[in-house]
């Protein structure tokens, strides 16, 4: 299998730990002490390190670290035409091994037909092209499906939307668009970020989909429909990724389970090039899944996690691979991070120099299984 294309044998999610010079250039903003001209001028200067950095380590993919940005979909989510923040916030429950702590952005509202007026994250990505010398630009954006999974039925304006398939269909229809345009730019690498496939895993979670009047037993095939819907018109030069975990707030998760409940729909039918899945402890459940992936689709194994800051030992990344390798060809495999490292502005519990040994350790293992 052609490994010269994304995803590549080492690759990673794309968000990274923000620099505490980026921590106070925002701040600052936030106190009016600097306009956004300085402040973009700062995450300039980060994002040309951390391109610096992952090409240093050898990754032959860069993203700009989501340096921009607050949250890995919220900044993306609000820019799309018929979007709002609603008053009020949203509360999800994210766990880690001393307790529950609670995630708020703001709440959704859909007001108007969704639509998309602007080209989303255009002058980032420009930027980012701009700054990496080998590496494939990647550029990561939210799944159409997060649209909906946060605030269900009840962020739609029921005059807007009387009739939901037309609210599904605008929704297709703005992301498509956004995809085209992003080709457009010259992006090769695009990768829609979608907690809901994993998270419908949970028991948990399709409860509270239940409870919310929808379908959650056949939830996740509407969510396939819709990427689908998204990027059917893509180029052939536009490798698309998608990429599912349980939730990563300040090392901390929100669902549990393997990927059974989905697996059989997601792999044989959603139509993107690759799946990085998490799978960097036993809540991700067994690599049994993967027999449904098709021949042509490349897997990205996240045994490494960004949660904590001690580094996995070589010798079990490459036997789970190779457990991994009982489901699905050794040849569609690579290795990667679990999850980005500052799905939001805060990070996880790591420190830079961390988040640089454990890049360096996908790397240095895809190299010792791949050559």
């Amino acid at each position: 299998m052609d490994t010269s294309t994304p995803p590549f044998r080492a690759d990673h999610v794309g968000s990274l730990l923000r620099p505490a010079s980026l921590l106070a250039a925002r701040a600052d903003f936030a106190a009016g002490q600097i306009d956004a001209a300085e402040l973009r001028h700062v995450e300039d200067e980060a994002i040309k390190d951390a391109a610096a950095m992952q090409h240093s380590i050898g990754l032959a993919s860069a993203t700009d670290g989501e340096f921009r940005r607050a949250s890995w979909h919220m900044d993306f989510i609000y820019q799309l035409g018929g979007v709002e923040k609603a008053p009020g916030n949203l509360a999800v429950q994210f766990r880690n091994p001393s307790g529950v702590i609670e995630f708020t952005p703001a709440a959704i509202h859909v007001g108007s037909p969704i639509r998309l007026g602007h080209t989303i994250f255009e002058p980032d990505f420009r930027y980012l092209q701009s700054v990496v010398t080998s590496a494939t630009p990647k550029l990561t954006i939210p799944s159409p499906n997060m649209v909906h999974y946060r605030g269900g039925p009840a962020a739609l304006d029921p005059a807007v939307y009387p009739d939901i398939e037309q609210f599904w269909s605008d929704l297709s229809a703005a992301y498509a668009a956004e995809v085209a345009r992003l080709a457009a730019l010259g992006c090769t690498y695009l990768q829609l970020d979608d907690t809901s496939l994993a998270y419908l895993n949970d028991p948990a979670q399709r409860a509270e989909i239940a409870e919310r009047g929808e379908d959650a037993e056949h939830m996740h095939l509407r969510y396939i429909k819709q990427v689908n819907d998204s990027i059917s018109a893509r180029p052939a030069g536009m490798t698309v990724t998608t990429h599912m975990c349980r939730g990563n707030f300040r090392s901390s998760w929100a669902a549990s389970g393997g990927y059974d409940f989905v697996a059989e729909a997601l792999f044989s039918e959603l139509a993107v090039d690759g799946f990085f899945l998490e799978y960097d402890d036993e809540r991700s459940g067994g690599f049994e899944p993967l027999r449904f992936v098709p021949k042509g689709k490349m897997v990205v194994l996240g045994l490494v996690t960004t949660k904590r800051p001690e580094l996995e030992d070589p010798d079990t990344l490459k036997r789970r691979i190779d457990e991994a390798a009982k489901y699905v060809a050794l040849d569609q495999l690579c290795l990667s991070p679990q999850c980005g490292f500052s799905s939001t502005v805060e990070g996880n519990a790591l420190t830079a120099d961390e988040q640089a040994a454990k890049l360096r350790l996908v790397v240095e293992t895809a190299a010792q299984v791949w050559g």
